[in-house]
């Protein structure tokens, strides 16, 4: 008898044994996938990929959306321009802004030539605006 109790007190052990070792393994996994997860939002929504500047005639600026109104600006970027400094060849340049301030001095210069400081983004959040270049600084063009 005092085997059978023996045999039951090592299959008690070995079984607990186990469930600690399941219970490290899945905080184990837990805490990678957490890290993993942290990592990805972090480098998908927060890192600066580069940033930069843009010149250009600022033609569009304004603030919109349904729920979160955000600023978004859009400006031409000409690379040839004909005899009376029309722009032949240009690109538009699509960005948002989520400091109040400059986006008052934005609203107040639309259709004058800019520069603009931008940071690009991997991915945008929905309260960061539409576009994945954030303008964090603009001065006029001489």
């Amino acid at each position: 008898m005092q085997s059978d109790s023996n045999l039951t007190a090592m299959n008690d052990s070995k079984w607990s044994g186990i469930k600690r070792g399941i219970k490290r393994m899945f905080f184990v996994i837990l805490t990678l996938f957490l890290l993993g997860s942290g990592i990805f939002v972090y480098v998908r929504y927060f890192y600066t990929y580069s940033d930069g500047y843009r010149a250009g005639l600022l033609q569009k600026f304004s603030h919109k959306g349904n729920l979160i109104k955000t600023y978004e600006g859009e400006m031409i970027l000409s690379s040839v321009t004909g005899n009376l400094n029309v722009a032949i060849a240009s690109e538009k340049f699509y960005f948002s802004v989520t400091d109040k301030k400059l986006a008052d001095q934005l609203d107040t210069i639309q259709g004058q030539m800019v520069i603009v400081h931008y940071l690009q983004k991997n991915g945008t959040l929905f309260w960061h605006g539409e576009s994945p270049y954030l303008v964090d600084g603009v001065k006029r063009k001489p």
